[in-house]
């Protein structure tokens, strides 16, 4: 990493902007940054630190005010830094949180944090997100924040508090500097891996617990196992075996005792049921003698009734016969009563008679045709009549036509008679509007000449105006000049008068006169009050050649505008401003109407069009006006004519009736009833001649029954459900009967009955008995052989269980043991934890590196001893570093160094820290580094040593910056940067050497 350029604003003590460039101050490799107490020396490696990570070392982090106290209201801190890190240049700026004063109102509002990150080789993209770019950093330089703080910028009060730390503060300082993370998430693993393996192991244990407490219950004894479970759930296993066989063998002779009851019990069951069978039987032969009377009764109605089934359909065939004529002669009766009513049919209905004439139907016939025929010439004439009411209204409607076309034809003169005067004054306005409108590119250029002019006017105003003051302002910037040249003039006199106190204030004793060359100066010449310097000449100088090109360039301005008042008043010509708005709205006018004709001309032109195409048609509606009017009034006349004669016919055709619908509707009603009773007198002839055969036929059918009468056979008529339950009831006495005299031939019922009864309630009881004993003895064995492979079962899962806890075990012993060790414990020796062991071993490193640097800086006498043993009283080991004194062998305490010891030892330990940082961020090469005071405590030889070892640092390049009070050290390093104190804000000088 190296630094090339620093900007500094509003920032600690800065309050404007400063600036440092590293590469022309280190260019020989080392350069002092020194100035007063609280000037900013830090304040300057802090704008480092910022700009890298957008912190500051240390407490003043903690107090967020990076904001300038002298910066002015409203001024932005800011720092930014090129640097070439990992082998590219880059821009880093950065902007701290700050409170500034609010836009409007009173009050401060808070600003935040901005960065950017630009690439100056070019390749990349800039970063914005503070994020980002502190991410970016960090990859580049290989370290974090706290190890560049420590590496880069060597803070020498804390490496002497680090010399002299005990193990646990020297520990927490070596834990930021060196990335022990990964080691400590080894110590968390092992931790958190022996933890799981704990639960592992205990959920194990707990396991066993559990199933050999199922063992227990499994086999009906209380928990508790052998030292060995596996040998006692074996021995349960064996036990439960056995009382299953025991139990088992019971069940056997149980199952066959019940087998052989049950025989028994079912042979007396069976005797029993036939001795009942043979009783029931001999019982319902008794019921059914008794019922012999009363069943001969039903057979003999069921007989009677079975030979009237057909008489009762041939009767009830007869009534329906005359039912259906009854209806029939009702129609009739009806029909006649409505023919009656109409005066021919009341004629019609007095020549019937009934029963039916011969010649009745023939007179309803002719009377059905004579009507027929009436309506049909009716249907004519009424069809007639419609049309004579369209004809009529067409009649009407050609009139009106007429009176139309006439009022038609007379418009289409008038219109005619008008138009040629309308055309001549539409041709005359075209030909005007197209005069115009040719006029308006001429006037275009008319308005825009007028327009140029007004602009140009209006300008010419404005440049006189900024003439006149330019004048005054060159003729003030001119005298102004000329004061300032008398002022010089004035100043350069008075110096040369001064000359010699000026010469013999620059001499020294021993210097030669620049005047006279003698090294002799007995009366030196003194200043007078008010002399004048150099400084002063230069600074009149200054302000003289300032006011000079003031004054060039006021006059130049004068000239510019000189030039513009003339090519301006040439472009306006003679006229007056006032003349010049006249002609523009003359002209604005004269274009407005242009625009207006050239805009009109088309619908000009198209209204003259239209006139001309309407002359047209108005001439052929005039002969089609003309032509229909003479068709119109011929129909019309011819309509008239035949209209009268069809009137005449029509009246006598209604007669006495209201119109001619009236009459034909009820012509046609009369007939269509005269018809329809004709046919009804028929129908009514054919229903009674079906009821007079129906009738006789009822009574042939009784008599081939052989009932005397029709009424002697409907009295034995019954009900087909009562015939068929009569006969379902003789039916089922008759199976009885059979059923029973069947039981009782039943050689295995007449073998029952030859049998003495069975006590069946005892053989009942021995049954049940037998049963329940062989349950019971089911029951003690299934349960028996539940236990058994429970507990089998059980045993196994035991074994496995236990089987997998022992390997479990180990591997948890060896973790335990290992986790011990890795966490300093147990068996390890140093007490030392992984993460320890670390920091030890780069402790080790960093003394080996600074030991170099100290031996060579305190002439050989002293290097640094790491001391890895283990810690007093528990606290963490292999973090003690002491000091070997070569002069006396004796390895002592850091503490007993004197100051100027402690510092050498104190920028050794820096120096080597800086080196072992490196090494592990990559082999980094830090080609910038800062040290931070502690030189005023060495004697003369002990620094020229030290210088030695800076000398070193400078080779391959790099650039180191040290922070000193030490006057000496300005002797010693010409490039310097000196911080300036003051009350407005500290300010930077730099000498380069």
């Amino acid at each position: 990493m190296r630094l090339h350029h620093l900007e500094v604003t509003a920032f600690g003590p800065f309050g404007d902007t400063v600036r440092v460039d590293f590469d022309e101050l280190g260019a020989d490799g080392l350069f002092l940054l020194h100035g007063q107490t609280g000037a900013g020396k830090t304040t300057i490696l802090d704008a480092v630190a910022f700009a890298l990570y957008g912190r500051v070392p240390g407490a003043r982090q903690e107090g967020k005010r990076l904001l300038s106290d002298h910066a002015a209201p409203g001024t932005p801190p800011k720092v930014m830094l090129e640097a070439t890190i990992g082998g590219r240049r880059l821009r880093l700026t950065r902007s701290p949180e700050y409170q500034r004063p609010k836009l409007r109102g009173t009050g401060t509002t808070k600003e935040n944090a901005k960065g950017t990150l630009e690439w100056l080789d070019g390749q990349g993209q800039n970063l914005t997100r503070l994020d980002e770019i502190g991410e970016v950093v960090g990859r580049l330089l290989g370290m974090s924040a706290d190890q560049f703080f420590q590496v880069v910028l060597l803070p020498q009060g804390d490496f002497a508090r680090f010399l002299r730390a005990d193990t646990e503060e020297r520990g927490i300082l070596l834990e930021r500097l060196f990335d022990t993370g990964r080691f400590a998430t080894v110590e968390e693993w092992f931790a958190a891996q022996r933890r799981s393996e704990e639960s592992a192991i205990s959920a194990k244990k707990h396991a066993v617990d559990r199933v050999a407490a199922q063992v227990s219950a499994a086999a009906g004894i209380e928990a508790g196992a052998d030292a060995d479970p596996v040998e006692w759930s074996r021995r349960l296993v064996e036990d439960a075996r056995d009382a299953a066989d025991a139990a088992g063998a019971v069940l056997t002779a149980a199952t066959n005792a019940a087998g052989r009851s049950e025989i028994t019990l079912r042979k007396a069951r069976e005797v029993r049921q036939l001795q009942d069978r043979a009783a029931q039987a001999r019982t319902r032969l008794a019921e059914i003698d008794e019922g012999r009377e009363h069943r001969d009764v039903l057979e003999a109605e069921h007989t009677r009734a079975v030979r009237a089934v057909a008489v009762a359909a041939a009767d009830a065939r007869a009534a329906q016969a005359r039912t259906v004529l009854e209806a029939e002669l009702g129609l009739v009766d009806s029909l006649s009563r409505t023919v009656a009513r109409e005066p021919e049919g009341a004629a019609l209905v007095a020549r019937l008679s009934w029963p039916d004439g011969a010649d009745d139907a023939t007179t309803l016939a002719e009377a059905v045709r004579s009507w027929g025929a009436d309506v049909t010439r009716l249907d004519e004439l009424i069809a007639r009549d419609a049309t004579r009411r369209q004809a009529h209204t067409d009649l009407d409607a050609a009139r009106a036509r007429q009176v139309e076309l006439t009022t038609a034809a007379r418009e289409v003169d008038e219109r005619r008679a008008r138009l040629p005067g309308e055309v001549a004054q539409c041709e005359t306005r075209l030909a005007d509007l197209r005069e115009l409108a040719a006029t308006v590119p001429h006037r275009v250029d008319l308005l825009a000449s007028a327009r140029e002019k007004i602009a140009a006017s209006t300008e010419l105003g404005r440049v006189r105006v900024e003439r006149a003051a330019a004048g005054d302002r060159h003729e003030e910037a001119r005298r102004a000049h000329l004061d300032a040249r008398e002022v010089l003039a004035d100043l350069r006199e008075r110096r040369i008068a001064g000359m010699a106190a000026e010469l013999a204030s620059g001499l020294a004793a021993g210097d030669h006169c620049p005047v006279c060359g003698s090294a002799e100066h007995p009366a030196l010449a003194l200043p007078a009050d008010g002399a004048v310097t150099k400084a002063d000449e230069d600074a009149a100088r200054a302000i003289e050649q300032r006011r000079g090109r003031d004054a060039d360039t006021e006059a130049a301005a004068v000239v510019e505008l000189d030039r513009q008042v003339q090519v301006l008043a040439a472009r306006v010509g003679a006229a007056d401003h006032d003349s010049l708005v006249a002609a523009l709205d003359a002209a604005e006018k004269a274009h407005a109407e242009a625009c207006a004709a050239e805009k009109s001309e088309p619908a000009a032109a198209q209204s003259l069009s239209r006139l001309r195409a309407e002359g047209d048609d108005l001439a052929s509606r005039a002969q089609g006006l003309s032509a229909e009017l003479a068709g119109l009034e011929q129909r019309i006349t011819d309509d008239t004519r035949r209209l009268v004669d069809l009137d005449r016919e029509i009246e006598l055709a209604i007669g006495a009736e209201t119109d001619l619908r009236s009459r034909r509707d009820r012509l046609e009603g009369l007939a269509s009833t005269a018809n329809a009773l004709r046919d009804q007198r028929a129908s009514a002839a054919r229903a009674a001649t079906a009821a007079a055969a129906a009738a006789a036929d009822a009574a042939d059918v009784a008599a081939d029954a052989g009932f005397a009468d029709l009424a002697d056979a409907r009295s034995a008529v019954r009900a087909q459900p009562k015939i068929d339950e009569i006969g379902a009831f003789l039916t089922a006495a008759r199976e009885d009967r059979r059923g029973a005299e069947a039981i009782l031939a039943d050689p295995a019922v007449v073998a029952a009955i030859a049998t003495e009864p069975a006590d069946l309630p005892a053989i009942e009881a021995a049954h049940v008995a037998a049963a329940q004993a062989r349950d019971a003895a089911m029951r003690t064995a299934t349960a028996a052989d539940d236990r058994a492979a429970k507990v089998e079962h059980y045993a196994g899962a035991l074994r496995a269980e236990v089987e997998q806890l022992g390997p479990a075990l180990q591997r948890y012993e060896e973790l335990a043991a290992l986790a011990e060790v890795v966490a300093g414990r147990g068996q390890n020796g140093r007490k030392m934890s992984l993460r320890s062991y670390v920091l030890a071993a780069r402790l080790e490193e960093v003394a080996l590196s600074a030991s170099v640097r100290l031996r060579r800086m305190s002439g050989g006498r002293y290097e640094f001893v790491h001391e890895d043993g283990a810690g007093p009283r528990g606290k963490r080991g292999g973090l003690g570093l002491d000091i070997r004194d070569d002069y006396t062998g004796v390895v002592r305490s850091a503490k007993t160094l004197s100051g100027g010891e402690s510092f050498l030892a104190s920028l050794a330990l820096a120096l080597g820290l800086a080196d072992v940082v490196a090494a592990e961020s990559g082999g980094l090469v830090l080609d910038t580094m800062f040290i931070d005071e502690g030189f005023g405590t060495l004697d003369a030889d002990t620094l020229e040593a030290v210088m030695g070892v800076l000398d070193e640092l400078r080779e391959g390049g790099r650039v180191v910056g040290i922070v000193s009070h030490v006057d000496e050290m300005r002797q010693r390093i010409p490039s310097r940067l000196h911080v300036l104190r003051g009350r407005n804000g500290s300010t930077l000088e730099s000498i380069a050497g």
